[in-house]
């Protein structure tokens, strides 16, 4: 029984049948689709931390608009900044929710891709994670 390994070829079938690779060409595309799917990958997971980042400090320090109208409120229209709070969080948390589905399908894709055992394409997921890292990091610390 042979074992798997990684192998330097022109040639693999990734993802799905119509995706095979016979040529040097095909090769170096398939790497560079693949390096995109990691920096997309990478820029998802540093997007959907922006977006609870971004929920959470607007969250936590009302708006002087709220505070105007939280202060200029009789007690029984008490509910409604509360109820905008609970839809911010609800759109928040979808938002996030489509952002790790979309995460998730692309993590096993590129899953999938390295484990064609082709060192090109593992090559191109690792050097496309440390650039969509890279880029999409700084984005993080925007304000």
């Amino acid at each position: 029984m042979a074992g798997m390994h990684f192998i330097f070829s022109d040639q693999a079938v990734l993802l799905f049948d119509f995706w095979s690779v016979h040529s040097p060409a095909g090769m170096a595309i398939s790497v560079l689709v693949v390096l995109l799917l990691a920096v997309l990958y990478e820029s998802l997971k540093v997007g959907k931390a922006r977006l609870l980042l971004q929920a959470l400090m607007s969250l936590s320090t009302p708006t002087r608009q709220q505070l105007i109208e939280e202060t200029d409120q009789d007690s029984s229209s008490d509910s409604l900044p509360d109820s905008r709070t609970h839809l911010r969080w609800f759109m928040c948390h979808f938002g996030q929710s489509l952002l790790h589905v979309a995460q998730v399908v692309i993590g096993y894709f590129m899953m999938l891709a390295v484990m064609s055992y082709n060192t090109w394409i593992f090559f191109g997921v690792v050097l496309g994670s440390g650039v969509g890292y890279y880029l999409a990091y700084p984005l993080l610390n925007m304000t």
